[in-house]
């Protein structure tokens, strides 16, 4: 095999922000979420260059440094990650300008340019730029005697040079730093529709009022990229938080990665800006329209134009679940399989909830990675505190750019009596999980949610996730295990159930794997189906190898990152590789052997990464009750028969639409999902009433 064995993990991760932004191209997608896709991938594109193109700045300054996992060939592989990024901003910017910004004025949502402002209009625009603008922004002048100031990462910004203040003197320059809270858009009156102007727009013709009296010799919109690839030394910390504030600091202070300037700047603006940031010519970016594209999910929001927008999909009542029970009854009477955001992510809440209010409960012990702004969750965690209830918290500080809030959230919680950890030293804890221990007539029963994705009640109707509750005794003794050997000096106990990262994890994913392996050399059936967001570990990616060599059948559900190369003769032949990009972000991570027939599902925190497995506190959850496990295979199954959202990874790297066949009806995942969730819940309501049980009147006994 001449190819490498692996794909890059930049161009990989590319690839994925271009499935994303393929489906901004779509044109039979409503207008206002193909406008989601692209703002999603400038969001996503800020991260990558802020944590990657960081990463490979710094490693290529320091190719032979030890603490370096890249390669020496670094240098190169920056200047082809450049390129691909530069093509890829080259797409977006055409998808914006010569499909979306049209088709929505042919919506009735019309991008106004400042020179073509009718006088009504000019009159709102005034009124904006005197009220709430001229008030809120201010001017930073920059000479000899001022220096280049701080400037915030990811903040878009006015470069101004204005005339010399003395005749055959040098020319001055100013930059206007935009507010973070400020409108991006002003919505301008029109007869056939709504207008809007980019507010950036507006401070350009209305540039003088900030230097009356200045002649200005031109300006433009310029935008940095800091680097964010800090990671804090623990073992030269004082203690956790006041590491996680000194890099939150030092991300303000870092280097600029990117410069982002208006293709409309001149040369003298444009070097003035690389001088003073000091930005090579080939991390300049000469951006042909707005800066900051993840900005646009604002315009998203753009009241009276629902028929632009995806049909709406509420989230659906598990049947399972009574809602006349307490959750407490609910798992008692079997184990509980969720699968969001079909199914509502009310039960977990609710559960967390009525751990806070029931008087027969004694504590709750619960991870935090991230969480919302008015978490519902974080606030029965303060309120069972109060109560005199045993609270234990995993705050994770260390969760990359929600540092600031969880260091909120810890001190809040403190300060109402919960017993919060800072994380495990050296690792990131990813694992999602909630235990409660109820005083009950046979004494203590310990509950247990077991989740894939963060206890978030926002983005649980975003994603797709997995929760599996129970009151099983052998997951609740995993549970109490798992939570003294992270919030103490207990060292990690063997499970009965689970596996932990990043001790058990992997070996256990490796015993599977090789298990599959014995069976088909056994001339039994082997099959393997896994569903992740991330497949960059070697060493997994090496033992999918050898399973494909030993005739095992490997089915991967990849959304993002994939470094294996599937479909090459005498490596990996029997593997597929999918990935799926719809309405919902695909986050859930669910694993199926068929070992032998004595199929083995598990649904997971972890993908399959070195971070994941080596460096992070993750779990590995069987799935055992019948009914759940053969739920949990039908939705597996689900996500492979995809058809309309999956793209295909093929050995040369491309990512192309599935060939069916021509007898095959379109199957679109995420629609067969919620149509599920529906009809599993409609059979449930029109279930024949088995028994009559009365309303009993309260009883008068205090």
């Amino acid at each position: 095999m001449t190819e490498p064995r692996f794909f890059n993990r930049e161009l990989s991760w590319l690839e994925f922000n271009q499935r994303v932004l393929d489906e901004a191209h779509q044109p039979a997608l409503p207008l206002l979420e193909r406008l989601k896709f692209l703002a999603i991938t400038g969001s996503n594109l800020d991260e990558f260059v802020s944590v990657r193109i960081g990463s490979l700045q710094l490693a290529s300054r320091n190719p032979d440094d030890d603490d370096s996992a890249l390669t020496a060939a670094t240098p190169e592989m920056l200047v082809t990650v450049l390129q691909r990024t530069r093509q890829f901003v080259a797409d977006q910017y055409a998808c914006l300008m010569q499909e979306l910004l049209p088709a929505l004025a042919a919506a009735g949502i019309h991008p106004v340019k400042a020179t073509e402002l009718n006088e009504r209009q000019a009159r709102v625009v005034e009124s904006v730029i005197q009220n709430e603008v001229y008030p809120v922004l201010s001017a930073m002048s920059i000479d000899e005697e001022q220096p280049f100031p701080l400037l915030g990462s990811l903040t878009l910004h006015v470069a101004v040079r204005l005339t010399p203040s003395t005749a055959g003197g040098l020319p001055r320059f100013a930059v206007i730093p935009f507010g973070r809270q400020l409108q991006r858009f002003i919505t301008l009156p029109r007869d056939d529709g709504q207008g809007f102007l980019f507010l950036e727009d507006a401070v350009l013709l209305h540039l003088n009022r900030f230097f009356p009296g200045e002649k200005i010799l031109d300006a433009a919109l310029f935008r940095i990229t800091r680097n964010a690839d800090l990671e804090l030394r623990e073992d030269l910390a004082s203690d956790l938080l006041s590491g996680i504030q000194e890099v939150l600091e030092a991300r303000k202070e870092s280097s600029a990665v990117r410069l982002e300037i208006s293709s409309e700047a001149s040369p003298e603006l444009r070097s003035f800006l690389q001088t003073h940031l000091q930005v090579r010519d080939e991390f300049v970016f000469e951006i042909p329209g707005p800066l900051d594209l993840a900005g646009l999910m604002r315009l998203t929001d753009s009241q009276g134009f629902d028929q632009l927008r995806y049909e709406p999909w509420p989230p659906i009542a598990n049947p399972r679940i009574d809602t006349t029970k307490t959750m407490f009854e609910n798992i008692a009477q079997g184990d509980i399989l969720l699968y969001h955001p079909y199914e509502s992510f009310e039960p977990v809440v609710r559960f967390i909830e009525e751990s806070a209010e029931d008087p027969d409960v004694l504590s709750i012990k619960q991870t935090l990675y991230r969480t919302s702004a008015r978490s519902p969750i974080i606030a029965a965690l303060r309120k069972a505190a109060q109560r005199g209830k045993y609270v234990t918290a995993l705050v994770e500080l260390k969760a990359r750019f929600d540092e600031a809030r969880n260091i909120e959230w810890a001190r809040e919680l403190e300060r109402n009596g919960v017993q919060v950890i800072y994380g495990v030293k050296g690792l990131k804890t990813h694992a999602k999980i909630c235990l409660v221990v109820r005083r009950e007539p046979q004494g203590l029963m310990r509950y247990v949610h077991f989740g894939t994705g963060n206890y978030n009640e926002q983005t649980s109707r975003l994603y797709s996730d997995a929760s599996l509750m129970t009151c099983d005794d052998e997951y609740g003794g995993d549970a109490t295990a798992f939570f003294h050997a992270i919030t103490g000096y207990s060292q990690p106990q063997r499970f009965h159930k689970i596996e932990a990262a990043p001790i058990g994890l992997r070996e256990r994913l490796l015993e599977m794997i090789e298990a599959e392996i014995n069976f088909k050399k056994a001339g039994k059936r082997a099959s393997i189906l896994i569903k992740l967001n991330a497949l960059l570990d070697e060493t997994m990616i090496e033992a999918l190898y050898r399973a494909s060599q030993a005739g095992v059948r490997v089915r991967l559900n990849i959304r993002g990152v994939c470094s294996l190369r599937p479909g090459v003769p005498e490596l990996s032949e029997n593997i597929t590789v999918t990935s799926v990009v719809d309405r919902f972000l695909e986050h859930s991570r669910l694993l199926y052997f068929l070992h032998g027939g004595d199929e083995r599902l598990f649904i997971s925190s972890a993908d399959w990464m070195p971070r994941n497995l080596d460096r992070r506190v993750e779990l590995l959850v069987p799935v055992e009750d019948p009914s759940s496990k053969l739920r949990l295979l039908q939705i597996l199954r689900v996500h492979f028969k995809d058809n309309v959202k999956a793209r295909e990874l093929h050995a040369d790297g491309q990512y192309l639409p599935l060939e069916s066949a021509a007898h095959e009806p379109p199957y679109r995942s995420q629609e067969e999902l919620y149509r599920r969730a529906m009809l599993r819940f409609q059979n449930a309501q029109t279930q024949p009433v088995e028994m009559f049980e009365p309303h009993r009147a309260p009883s008068q006994n205090p």
